[in-house]
């Protein structure tokens, strides 16, 4: 094989790692954008949290975006181009013997004002795990006098407690477990249940449904109205309750409709999971990446100041890149400078991006921002990615994981993007008006008749809302609602 030299010419793309980091800044959480700042700041020397009130010009973009949705008419509400502190092209090859302010005007934050605010937070207590229904069950058996024998087979029963709060396994299946090492009788395992079944909360160690709804009843204080007759339908006529055969009910409890009314609302009162009342885990918090707000009849959107700390280039290590000798000293100074200044270029990318598709989320949304969520609008990626002038699989990125707080409560970005069926008049109807108008019927509906998912189906049809019964049951089910037979109930 002959060996040959060849020139050719071509052309392809290469991501530099300044732009591989900034897609990685651009995708990552409020959590997981705080852990990588705070690595960041431990491994380079030349990035420092801005502390004070006025913010310079070495400030990451954190904070420094702002959008305000006042209008050149001024009272229609629409959402002009928001302004951001970065506005600015930071040049590719920043120049390393010279300082931030060198290149850029001091920039004014319109957040900078809120960065006192963290002084007048509210703290909650972080302590550690919350207590387990086992923990808490076992603190329970040391205060309740057992034999030796009973405290082992109480351990082994609640060990075998479920996070529901039912026994998992059958007594039978204990005592055989036990049986060998204790040499017990399976009544000592009753017996010892029984006493476990005291418990609080109340229904823990049940081994069914009824059981544990029993169990509760008994724990009421005597003279809860119904509680007597309450216990005599679920001991006695359980199955004929999860049928709903209220006439049959009222017969057997020899009551009548409005009587049996207020038994149904006391058993309906009781918890089908009593474990869940106590959980080890610790509740997640949600940082929202955005706020809006209505300030003078006008949306207002800037970025959370709390998301992420304020950052800058640390002034005096930047100067000691011009009185360093030392040619490793001067480099090792040089390449943290860099690394430093294009980490808040990136932050700065990162925030004005999230500021100017959350600006446009909210501008085709402001129907659901004023009236709710039968207003939302269908929204798919491409119609932001189109209005902001960048590819779908920026604006997926930049709506991953992020959350903006509104009036309305805190929704993922992602909230407001939803699929459409067509109206009779040739429009669409996002997905999410649908479910909500879903909700709004059921909740109104009769509910000795409730609507089946064909009548829904009907229903939305008259309201111009073409729609298929199939559509309806999945919708209904994303919203937890059961079927129409198992919605009925006495008024």
């Amino acid at each position: 094989m002959k060996q040959a030299l060849q020139l050719r010419l071509g052309q392809h793309l290469t991501m530099t790692p300044q732009l591989q980091q900034a897609i990685r800044l651009l995708q990552l959480s409020t959590l997981e954008l705080q852990t990588e700042i705070q690595e960041a700041l431990d491994a380079n020397p030349m990035l420092e949290v801005e502390e004070d009130t006025e913010t310079d010009a070495d400030t990451a973009g954190n904070n420094a975006a702002s959008a305000d949705t006042s209008t050149n008419n001024g009272d229609d509400g629409s959402i002009t181009e928001p302004s951001a502190a970065g506005e600015s092209d930071i040049p590719e090859d920043l120049p390393v013997d010279s300082t931030w302010d060198d290149i850029y005007d001091n920039i004014a934050s319109p957040a900078s004002s809120a960065s006192n605010t963290t002084d007048n937070r509210d703290f909650e207590p972080v302590g550690a795990a919350g207590e387990s229904l086992q923990a808490h069950l076992r603190w329970q058996m040391q205060l309740t006098p057992f034999s030796e024998t009973d405290r082992a087979i109480a351990e082994f029963i609640i060990d075998s407690i479920s996070d529901d709060g039912y026994l998992a396994i059958s007594t039978a299946d204990i005592h055989q477990a036990l049986v060998e090492e204790l040499g017990i009788e399976e009544d000592e395992v009753e017996a010892v249940l029984h006493r476990i079944q005291n418990f609080d909360p109340p229904g823990v160690g049940a081994r069914d449904l009824r059981e544990s709804l029993l169990l509760q009843l008994r724990q009421l204080p005597s003279d809860v109205d119904w509680r007597e007759k309450a216990q005599e339908l679920v001991e006695s006529h359980f199955d004929l309750l999860a049928h709903r055969e209220y006439g049959q009910l009222a017969r057997r409890l020899k009551v009548g409709e409005a009587e049996l009314a207020e038994i149904m609302q006391l058993i309906t009162s009781l918890n089908p999971r009593p474990g869940s009342q106590i959980t080890a885990e610790i509740p997640e918090y949600i940082i929202p990446d955005v706020i809006v707000t209505k300030v003078k009849g006008q949306w207002k959107i800037e970025l959370n100041p709390d998301a992420a700390p304020r950052l800058r280039v640390n002034p005096h290590y930047a100067s000691l890149v011009k009185q360093t000798q030392s040619n490793a000293d001067n480099t090792f100074l040089k390449n943290h400078l860099q690394e430093a200044r294009w980490f808040i270029k990136s932050l700065m990318s990162r925030n004005e991006t999230l500021l100017k598709v959350a600006s446009s989320i909210v501008e085709r949304q402001r129907e659901f921002l004023e009236h709710g969520e039968e207003a939302m609008k269908a929204l798919v990626l491409h119609d932001i990615a189109e209005a902001v002038d960048m590819h779908e699989s920026t604006i997926s990125r930049v709506t991953n994981k992020k959350y903006m707080h509104t009036p309305r409560g805190i929704f993922e970005l992602k909230y407001f993007f939803s699929s459409h069926v067509s109206t009779s008049n040739g429009g669409e109807c996002s997905a999410t008006a649908i479910r909500a108008l879903m909700k709004k019927l059921i909740a109104a509906e009769n509910p000795r008749k409730p609507l089946s998912d064909s009548k829904l189906a009907t229903i939305l049809s008259d309201q111009g809302i073409n729609v298929a019964r199939r559509t309806i049951a999945k919708y209904r089910e994303s919203l937890s609602i059961p079927p129409s037979n198992e919605r009925k109930r006495l008024a």
